[in-house]
Protein backbone atom coordinates (compact mmCIF):
# COMPACT_ATOMS: atom_id res chain seq x y z
CA UNK A 1 0.00 0.00 0.00
CA UNK A 2 2.82 2.37 0.89
CA UNK A 3 4.63 1.67 -2.38
CA UNK A 4 1.42 2.32 -4.33
CA UNK A 5 0.93 5.70 -2.62
CA UNK A 6 4.59 6.56 -3.21
CA UNK A 7 4.27 5.68 -6.90
CA UNK A 8 1.18 7.83 -7.27
CA UNK A 9 2.88 10.71 -5.49
CA UNK A 10 5.92 10.50 -7.74
CA UNK A 11 3.70 10.45 -10.82
CA UNK A 12 1.82 13.46 -9.52
CA UNK A 13 5.02 15.40 -8.83
CA UNK A 14 6.39 14.50 -12.25
CA UNK A 15 3.14 15.64 -13.82
CA UNK A 16 3.28 18.96 -11.99
CA UNK A 17 6.90 19.44 -13.01
CA UNK A 18 6.06 18.80 -16.63
CA UNK A 19 3.14 21.20 -16.47
CA UNK A 20 5.38 23.92 -15.13
CA UNK A 21 8.16 23.42 -17.67
CA UNK A 22 6.66 25.51 -20.42
CA UNK A 23 8.24 28.48 -22.12
CA UNK A 24 5.04 30.41 -22.86
CA UNK A 25 2.13 30.50 -20.45
CA UNK A 26 -1.48 30.31 -21.57
CA UNK A 27 -1.80 34.10 -21.36
CA UNK A 28 1.33 34.67 -23.48
CA UNK A 29 3.95 35.47 -20.83
CA UNK A 30 7.41 34.00 -21.37
CA UNK A 31 8.82 31.85 -18.58
CA UNK A 32 12.52 32.61 -18.95
CA UNK A 33 15.21 34.36 -16.94
CA UNK A 34 18.65 35.65 -17.86
CA UNK A 35 21.66 34.96 -15.69
CA UNK A 36 25.28 36.14 -15.64
CA UNK A 37 24.52 39.20 -17.77
CA UNK A 38 27.58 41.43 -18.19
CA UNK A 39 27.58 44.87 -16.64
CA UNK A 40 28.06 46.43 -20.06
CA UNK A 41 24.81 44.84 -21.19
CA UNK A 42 23.03 46.20 -18.13
CA UNK A 43 24.18 49.72 -18.98
CA UNK A 44 22.50 49.27 -22.37
CA UNK A 45 19.13 49.30 -20.58
CA UNK A 46 19.88 52.82 -19.31
CA UNK A 47 20.95 53.90 -22.79
CA UNK A 48 17.50 52.86 -24.02
CA UNK A 49 15.75 54.54 -21.12
CA UNK A 50 12.46 55.05 -22.97
CA UNK A 51 11.89 51.33 -23.58
CA UNK A 52 13.08 50.55 -20.06
CA UNK A 53 10.50 52.92 -18.58
CA UNK A 54 7.74 51.49 -20.78
CA UNK A 55 8.55 47.91 -19.77
CA UNK A 56 8.42 48.69 -16.05
CA UNK A 57 5.48 47.44 -14.04
CA UNK A 58 2.96 50.02 -12.96
CA UNK A 59 4.11 50.13 -9.32
CA UNK A 60 7.69 50.84 -10.38
CA UNK A 61 6.59 53.31 -13.04
CA UNK A 62 4.53 55.30 -10.55
CA UNK A 63 7.48 55.25 -8.13
CA UNK A 64 9.70 56.74 -10.85
CA UNK A 65 6.96 59.25 -11.76
CA UNK A 66 6.52 60.51 -8.19
CA UNK A 67 10.25 60.46 -7.47
CA UNK A 68 11.05 62.49 -10.59
CA UNK A 69 8.71 65.32 -9.60
CA UNK A 70 9.42 65.32 -5.87
CA UNK A 71 13.15 65.09 -6.48
CA UNK A 72 13.19 67.99 -8.93
CA UNK A 73 11.03 70.13 -6.66
CA UNK A 74 13.26 69.46 -3.65
CA UNK A 75 16.49 69.93 -5.62
CA UNK A 76 15.46 73.30 -6.98
CA UNK A 77 14.09 74.19 -3.55
CA UNK A 78 17.60 73.75 -2.18
CA UNK A 79 18.98 75.90 -5.01
CA UNK A 80 16.46 78.66 -4.30
CA UNK A 81 17.37 78.48 -0.63
CA UNK A 82 21.07 78.74 -1.55
CA UNK A 83 20.36 81.83 -3.70
CA UNK A 84 18.48 83.49 -0.83
CA UNK A 85 21.22 82.51 1.63
CA UNK A 86 24.06 83.84 -0.53
CA UNK A 87 22.17 87.06 -1.24
CA UNK A 88 21.40 87.43 2.49
CA UNK A 89 17.65 87.56 1.92
CA UNK A 90 16.76 85.32 4.88
CA UNK A 91 15.35 86.82 8.11
CA UNK A 92 18.33 85.65 10.18
CA UNK A 93 20.52 88.15 8.30
CA UNK A 94 18.26 91.03 9.36
CA UNK A 95 18.10 92.69 5.94
CA UNK A 96 17.50 96.44 5.85
CA UNK A 97 14.22 97.98 4.83
CA UNK A 98 15.65 99.09 1.48
CA UNK A 99 17.03 95.60 0.75
CA UNK A 100 15.60 94.03 -2.45
CA UNK A 101 15.73 90.21 -2.30
CA UNK A 102 16.23 87.93 -5.28
CA UNK A 103 12.93 86.22 -4.49
CA UNK A 104 10.22 87.91 -2.50
CA UNK A 105 8.90 86.21 0.67
CA UNK A 106 11.39 83.36 0.97
CA UNK A 107 11.96 82.91 4.68
CA UNK A 108 13.42 79.41 4.88
CA UNK A 109 13.69 75.98 3.34
CA UNK A 110 9.94 75.36 3.43
CA UNK A 111 9.10 78.53 1.54
CA UNK A 112 11.91 77.74 -0.93
CA UNK A 113 10.34 74.32 -1.61
CA UNK A 114 6.91 75.91 -2.10
CA UNK A 115 8.34 78.46 -4.53
CA UNK A 116 10.08 75.66 -6.46
CA UNK A 117 6.79 73.75 -6.67
CA UNK A 118 4.84 76.82 -7.79
CA UNK A 119 7.44 77.67 -10.41
CA UNK A 120 7.73 74.21 -11.99
CA UNK A 121 4.02 73.48 -12.20
CA UNK A 122 3.24 77.13 -13.15
CA UNK A 123 0.78 77.69 -10.30
CA UNK A 124 1.80 81.30 -9.73
CA UNK A 125 0.00 82.33 -6.55
CA UNK A 126 1.59 85.79 -6.79
CA UNK A 127 2.88 85.89 -3.21
CA UNK A 128 6.43 84.76 -4.03
CA UNK A 129 8.12 86.09 -7.16
CA UNK A 130 11.55 86.67 -8.67
CA UNK A 131 12.82 90.22 -8.78
CA UNK A 132 15.27 91.79 -11.20
CA UNK A 133 17.84 92.26 -8.48
CA UNK A 134 20.12 89.27 -9.29
CA UNK A 135 20.77 87.47 -12.57
CA UNK A 136 21.40 84.18 -10.79
CA UNK A 137 17.76 83.89 -9.75
CA UNK A 138 16.58 84.71 -13.28
CA UNK A 139 18.89 82.09 -14.77
CA UNK A 140 17.72 79.49 -12.24
CA UNK A 141 14.10 80.32 -13.04
CA UNK A 142 14.70 79.71 -16.77
CA UNK A 143 16.52 76.43 -16.11
CA UNK A 144 13.81 75.08 -13.83
CA UNK A 145 11.06 76.05 -16.27
CA UNK A 146 12.78 74.25 -19.16
CA UNK A 147 13.61 71.19 -17.08
CA UNK A 148 10.07 71.04 -15.72
CA UNK A 149 8.63 70.98 -19.25
CA UNK A 150 11.02 68.13 -20.17
CA UNK A 151 10.06 66.09 -17.09
CA UNK A 152 6.35 66.68 -17.70
CA UNK A 153 6.60 65.67 -21.35
CA UNK A 154 8.66 62.54 -20.65
CA UNK A 155 6.67 61.20 -17.72
CA UNK A 156 3.23 62.01 -19.10
CA UNK A 157 4.24 60.58 -22.49
CA UNK A 158 5.51 57.40 -20.82
CA UNK A 159 2.24 56.90 -18.96
CA UNK A 160 0.17 57.59 -22.09
CA UNK A 161 2.30 55.16 -24.11
CA UNK A 162 1.95 52.55 -21.36
CA UNK A 163 -1.82 52.85 -21.36
CA UNK A 164 -2.14 52.73 -25.15
CA UNK A 165 0.22 49.79 -25.71
CA UNK A 166 -1.29 47.12 -27.98
CA UNK A 167 -0.51 44.52 -25.32
CA UNK A 168 -3.83 45.44 -23.71
CA UNK A 169 -5.60 44.81 -27.01
CA UNK A 170 -4.16 41.32 -26.95
CA UNK A 171 -6.18 40.61 -23.79
CA UNK A 172 -9.33 40.60 -25.90
CA UNK A 173 -7.99 37.86 -28.20
CA UNK A 174 -8.53 34.42 -26.70
CA UNK A 175 -7.56 30.90 -27.67
CA UNK A 176 -9.27 27.64 -26.78
CA UNK A 177 -8.02 25.83 -23.69
CA UNK A 178 -7.21 22.71 -25.68
CA UNK A 179 -6.12 21.78 -29.16
CA UNK A 180 -7.84 18.82 -30.83
CA UNK A 181 -6.83 16.30 -33.47
CA UNK A 182 -9.48 14.93 -35.82
CA UNK A 183 -10.29 14.55 -39.51
CA UNK A 184 -11.11 17.66 -41.50
CA UNK A 185 -11.69 17.53 -45.22
CA UNK A 186 -10.52 13.92 -45.33
CA UNK A 187 -7.18 14.82 -43.71
CA UNK A 188 -5.94 14.42 -40.17
CA UNK A 189 -5.55 17.90 -38.68
CA UNK A 190 -4.63 19.61 -35.44
CA UNK A 191 -7.26 22.27 -34.75
CA UNK A 192 -7.25 25.32 -32.46
CA UNK A 193 -10.02 27.84 -31.98
CA UNK A 194 -9.33 31.60 -31.62
CA UNK A 195 -11.78 34.45 -31.06
CA UNK A 196 -11.79 38.24 -31.10
CA UNK A 197 -13.90 39.55 -28.21
CA UNK A 198 -14.16 43.06 -29.68
CA UNK A 199 -16.17 44.12 -32.70
CA UNK A 200 -13.21 46.11 -34.03
CA UNK A 201 -11.10 43.98 -36.36
CA UNK A 202 -7.43 43.12 -36.53
CA UNK A 203 -6.14 44.22 -39.93
CA UNK A 204 -3.70 42.04 -41.84
CA UNK A 205 -3.87 39.17 -39.35
CA UNK A 206 -1.35 36.36 -39.74
CA UNK A 207 -1.20 33.18 -37.70
CA UNK A 208 1.63 30.68 -37.34
CA UNK A 209 3.15 28.31 -34.82
CA UNK A 210 6.42 26.98 -33.41
CA UNK A 211 6.95 23.51 -31.99
CA UNK A 212 9.50 23.59 -29.18
CA UNK A 213 11.22 20.36 -28.20
CA UNK A 214 14.59 18.97 -27.22
CA UNK A 215 16.50 17.34 -30.08
CA UNK A 216 19.85 15.61 -30.42
CA UNK A 217 21.85 16.27 -33.59
CA UNK A 218 23.78 13.52 -35.43
CA UNK A 219 26.93 15.06 -33.94
CA UNK A 220 25.61 14.42 -30.42
CA UNK A 221 24.72 18.03 -29.60
CA UNK A 222 21.61 18.45 -27.44
CA UNK A 223 19.49 21.43 -28.48
CA UNK A 224 16.98 22.54 -25.87
CA UNK A 225 13.99 24.48 -27.18
CA UNK A 226 14.67 23.54 -30.78
CA UNK A 227 12.10 25.33 -32.94
CA UNK A 228 10.16 23.74 -35.79
CA UNK A 229 7.81 25.80 -37.97
CA UNK A 230 4.15 24.78 -37.84
CA UNK A 231 1.96 26.08 -40.65
CA UNK A 232 -1.59 26.97 -39.61
CA UNK A 233 -4.34 27.94 -41.96
CA UNK A 234 -8.08 28.42 -42.28
CA UNK A 235 -10.18 27.69 -45.32
CA UNK A 236 -9.36 31.16 -46.71
CA UNK A 237 -5.60 31.01 -46.02
CA UNK A 238 -3.25 31.97 -43.20
CA UNK A 239 -3.01 35.74 -43.87
CA UNK A 240 -5.49 38.64 -43.88
CA UNK A 241 -7.99 36.76 -41.73
CA UNK A 242 -11.55 38.08 -41.60
CA UNK A 243 -11.65 38.08 -37.83
CA UNK A 244 -15.26 39.06 -37.27
CA UNK A 245 -16.22 35.77 -35.60
CA UNK A 246 -14.31 32.93 -33.89
CA UNK A 247 -12.11 30.99 -36.29
CA UNK A 248 -10.93 27.40 -36.20
CA UNK A 249 -7.38 27.22 -37.47
CA UNK A 250 -5.85 23.88 -38.40
CA UNK A 251 -2.52 22.28 -39.19
CA UNK A 252 -2.54 19.39 -41.66
CA UNK A 253 -0.67 16.39 -40.26
CA UNK A 254 1.11 15.07 -43.33
CA UNK A 255 4.50 13.48 -43.91
CA UNK A 256 6.25 16.84 -43.43
CA UNK A 257 4.54 17.50 -40.10
CA UNK A 258 6.35 16.79 -36.81
CA UNK A 259 3.09 15.24 -35.56
CA UNK A 260 3.18 12.57 -38.27
CA UNK A 261 5.14 10.13 -36.09
CA UNK A 262 2.80 10.57 -33.12
CA UNK A 263 -0.29 8.53 -32.38
CA UNK A 264 -3.14 8.58 -29.91
CA UNK A 265 -1.27 6.15 -27.67
CA UNK A 266 2.14 7.87 -27.77
CA UNK A 267 1.07 11.53 -27.74
CA UNK A 268 1.42 11.97 -23.98
CA UNK A 269 4.84 10.32 -24.04
CA UNK A 270 6.31 13.10 -26.17
CA UNK A 271 7.83 16.20 -24.61
CA UNK A 272 6.97 19.26 -26.69
CA UNK A 273 5.33 22.66 -26.50
CA UNK A 274 3.28 24.11 -29.33
CA UNK A 275 3.40 27.92 -29.32
CA UNK A 276 0.83 29.70 -31.50
CA UNK A 277 1.23 33.33 -32.60
CA UNK A 278 -1.32 35.74 -34.02
CA UNK A 279 0.00 39.01 -35.46
CA UNK A 280 -2.20 41.86 -36.60
CA UNK A 281 -2.73 45.62 -36.69
CA UNK A 282 -5.23 47.20 -34.30
CA UNK A 283 -7.89 48.94 -36.37
CA UNK A 284 -8.40 51.87 -33.98
CA UNK A 285 -4.74 52.74 -33.25
CA UNK A 286 -2.84 51.20 -36.21
CA UNK A 287 -0.44 49.62 -33.70
CA UNK A 288 0.98 46.17 -34.32
CA UNK A 289 -0.29 43.55 -31.88
CA UNK A 290 0.88 40.01 -31.17
CA UNK A 291 -1.06 37.39 -29.23
CA UNK A 292 0.48 34.08 -28.23
CA UNK A 293 -0.38 30.98 -26.26
CA UNK A 294 0.97 27.47 -25.92
CA UNK A 295 -0.18 23.87 -25.69
CA UNK A 296 1.61 20.95 -24.03
CA UNK A 297 0.81 17.27 -24.75
CA UNK A 298 -1.79 17.11 -21.94
CA UNK A 299 -3.71 19.92 -23.64
CA UNK A 300 -3.93 18.19 -27.04
CA UNK A 301 -7.00 15.95 -27.31
CA UNK A 302 -6.84 13.17 -29.92
CA UNK A 303 -10.16 12.12 -31.42
CA UNK A 304 -12.14 15.25 -30.61
CA UNK A 305 -13.54 18.22 -32.49
CA UNK A 306 -14.89 21.59 -31.37
CA UNK A 307 -18.58 22.07 -30.78
CA UNK A 308 -20.34 24.54 -33.13
CA UNK A 309 -20.88 27.98 -31.64
CA UNK A 310 -22.19 30.22 -34.48
CA UNK A 311 -25.91 30.20 -35.22
CA UNK A 312 -28.40 32.39 -37.06
CA UNK A 313 -31.41 33.89 -35.31
CA UNK A 314 -34.88 34.35 -36.75
CA UNK A 315 -34.17 38.06 -37.11
CA UNK A 316 -31.28 37.29 -39.48
CA UNK A 317 -28.49 38.05 -37.01
CA UNK A 318 -25.53 35.79 -36.38
CA UNK A 319 -25.09 34.76 -32.77
CA UNK A 320 -21.90 33.44 -31.16
CA UNK A 321 -22.35 31.22 -28.11
CA UNK A 322 -19.08 31.44 -26.20
CA UNK A 323 -20.20 28.71 -23.79
CA UNK A 324 -19.20 26.27 -26.54
CA UNK A 325 -15.93 28.02 -27.33
CA UNK A 326 -13.67 25.41 -25.71
CA UNK A 327 -16.22 22.61 -25.62
CA UNK A 328 -15.16 19.46 -27.49
CA UNK A 329 -17.05 16.48 -28.87
CA UNK A 330 -15.58 13.01 -29.29
CA UNK A 331 -15.52 11.79 -32.89
CA UNK A 332 -14.18 8.76 -34.71
CA UNK A 333 -10.57 9.47 -35.64
CA UNK A 334 -7.68 7.32 -36.91
CA UNK A 335 -5.24 6.67 -34.09
CA UNK A 336 -2.27 7.88 -36.20
CA UNK A 337 -1.63 9.81 -39.41
CA UNK A 338 0.33 6.92 -40.87
CA UNK A 339 -2.72 4.66 -40.56
CA UNK A 340 -4.91 7.19 -42.34
CA UNK A 341 -2.33 7.41 -45.13
CA UNK A 342 -2.33 3.61 -45.52
CA UNK A 343 -6.12 3.55 -45.63
CA UNK A 344 -6.14 6.13 -48.41
CA UNK A 345 -3.48 4.24 -50.39
CA UNK A 346 -5.37 0.96 -50.04
CA UNK A 347 -8.64 2.62 -51.06
CA UNK A 348 -7.06 4.16 -54.15
CA UNK A 349 -5.45 0.87 -55.19
CA UNK A 350 -8.75 -0.97 -54.81
CA UNK A 351 -10.39 1.43 -57.27
CA UNK A 352 -7.77 0.81 -59.92
CA UNK A 353 -8.00 -2.05 -62.52
CA UNK A 354 -5.12 -3.66 -64.39
CA UNK A 355 -5.36 -5.03 -67.99
CA UNK A 356 -3.31 -8.09 -68.97
CA UNK A 357 -2.70 -8.07 -72.76
CA UNK A 358 -1.76 -11.77 -72.75
CA UNK A 359 -4.95 -12.83 -71.15
CA UNK A 360 -7.33 -14.80 -73.45
CA UNK A 361 -10.66 -16.21 -72.51
CA UNK A 362 -11.03 -19.85 -73.53
CA UNK A 363 -14.31 -21.68 -73.40
CA UNK A 364 -14.46 -25.46 -73.12
CA UNK A 365 -16.19 -27.27 -76.02
CA UNK A 366 -19.75 -28.23 -75.51
CA UNK A 367 -20.36 -31.95 -74.91
CA UNK A 368 -23.50 -33.76 -76.06
CA UNK A 369 -24.75 -36.31 -73.67
CA UNK A 370 -26.40 -39.37 -75.34
CA UNK A 371 -28.37 -41.88 -73.60
CA UNK A 372 -28.04 -45.49 -74.54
Amino acid sequence: MLSYVRKKLNLHLAERQRRRSRLVSKDGRCNIEFGNVEEQSRVAFLADIWTTILDLKWRYKMTVFISAFLGSWFLFGLLWYAVAYLHKDLPEFNPSVNHTPCVENINGLTSSFLFSLETQVTIGYGFRCVTEQCATAIFLLVVQSILGVIINSFMCGAILAKISRPKKRAKTITFSKNAVISKRGGKLCLLIRVANLRKSLLIGSHIYGKLLKTTVTPEGETIILDQVNIEFTVDAGSENLFFVSPLTIYHIIDKDSPFFEMSAETLLQHDFELVVFLDGTVESTSATCQVRTSFIPDEVLWGYRFAPLVSKTKEGKYRVDFSNFSKTLEVETPHCAFCLQNEKDAREKSKKGYDNPGFALSEPPETIDTKM
